[in-house]
């Protein structure tokens, strides 16, 4: 029976803790300031989501960056928590994490463009069609193609089917550049 990750929240302590290389999600200043005033007023309510990383004994974030970085950036707040964020851990793959970490960002949230254009260019290196990334991610078509287009790398489309956009002509009797209106 599948239990949700959220029934096993554990303290951890914040320097075992470290960003992902891959979020694309950004956080205006206000919206920064109104998480540090939620967080002062009502704690921690949803925990951090990530992943272990057994080898080098550290969470890896998935969900939560901007809630991590109230605990470092803001004494007060450490000092309250003891050090401790509450993580709900995931064992995922990395290109379901990517996943992942888009689903709850584009849940509530804006992204980098450029960001989320590498995004897309590593999942196709992971091997990710464009159809998984589309229903993983929930992006259309359009936008997946807006984004390869950003990147600007050929290899984002070696695997699409271009048809030919013209087609030559047979050499045709050259007309003059202006014609006249004598026909000369």
């Amino acid at each position: 029976m599948f239990k949700s990750p959220v029934y096993n929240v554990i303290p951890v302590p914040i320097e075992k803790i470290k960003p992902n290389t891959y979020n694309p999600n950004a956080v205006a200043p206000p919206e920064m300031k109104l998480l540090y005033d939620s967080i002062k007023a009502d704690g921690y309510t949803m925990p951090i989501v990530c992943y272990y990383d057994k080898e080098d004994d550290l969470y890896i974030i998935v969900d939560g960056f901007h809630r991590y970085r109230i605990m470092l950036e803001n004494q007060d707040i450490y000092d309250r928590e003891q050090g401790m964020l509450p993580v709900s851990v995931i064992n995922k793959s990395l290109d379901q994490r990517m996943a992942s970490t888009i689903r709850h960002n584009r849940a509530r949230g804006n992204h980098d463009v450029d960001l989320m254009s590498n995004i897309v260019k590593e999942l196709h290196e992971l091997g990710r069609s464009d159809t998984w990334i589309s229903r993983h991610l929930g992006m259309d078509k359009d936008e997946i193609l807006r984004l390869k287009q950003i990147t600007g790398l050929a290899a984002l489309f070696k695997d699409v089917n271009f048809g030919q956009a013209w087609q030559p002509v047979e050499e045709e009797e050259e007309e003059p550049a202006f014609p006249t209106p004598w026909g000369a």
